[in-house]
């Protein structure tokens, strides 16, 4: 098993990164999110999983070992495969994904493209088991008032929670805090 790769970013793609490590390019799948950020020319480590199939090996990648953990753990949910894995944790950070967990809200993962009702269910019920309630209760973390206030300001305009998350989800960490800025940053996501 391939537990962490590092390498310099070659090329991104909306979900999938090349990465040259030594004299050799790996193609790993990622989340949108991480893509986004991702900067050909610059180094980057990843925590990732390798999906054994009979006719391929496939990489995904994580900037935390927590994401790549929740990966696996979607993984065993009847229904998702590796693909649906990594959209759920495309649209939701792993606060946001423990929180509708344990707080039993499977429309929260109804708004994952390719998650239907069933699905969305099976996902808490899944996990549930697997979380720890002290693990979660935890990562619960609200938003910071600022991002609060971006969130419905993206939600105001047409975009679901799910992509609203995901635009703030996407703001650099040394990003300034007032709502204007954070909100300009988070509409620059989505015209990309």
């Amino acid at each position: 098993m391939i537990a962490l790769l590092e390498g310099t970013v070659v090329a991104r793609e909306e979900n999938r990164l090349t990465l040259q490590v030594g004299a050799v390019g790996v193609w790993v799948w990622v989340p949108r999110p991480l893509a986004g950020q991702a900067t050909p020319g610059q180094p980057l480590a990843l925590h990732t999983y390798l999906v054994v199939r009979e006719d391929a090996l496939t990489l995904y990648g994580f900037a935390t070992a927590e994401e790549r953990d929740l990966f696996a753990l979607l993984l065993g949910v009847n229904g998702i495969g590796p693909r649906l894995a990594l959209m759920v944790l495309s649209a939701l950070s792993p606060a946001a994904l423990r929180r509708a967990v344990f707080q039993e809200q499977a429309d929260v993962f109804q708004r994952v493209p390719g998650v239907g009702k069933k699905t969305a269910q099976k996902i808490v019920l899944h996990l549930q088991d697997k979380l720890k309630p002290e693990e979660t209760l935890g990562a619960v973390v609200s938003l910071p008032d600022v991002d609060t206030e971006v969130l419905e300001a993206l939600t105001a305009l047409g975009y679901s929670v799910v992509e609203a998350q995901t635009a703030i989800q996407s703001l650099p960490a040394d990003a300034p805090q007032d709502v204007e800025t954070r909100l300009r940053l988070a509409l620059q996501y989505f015209s990309r």
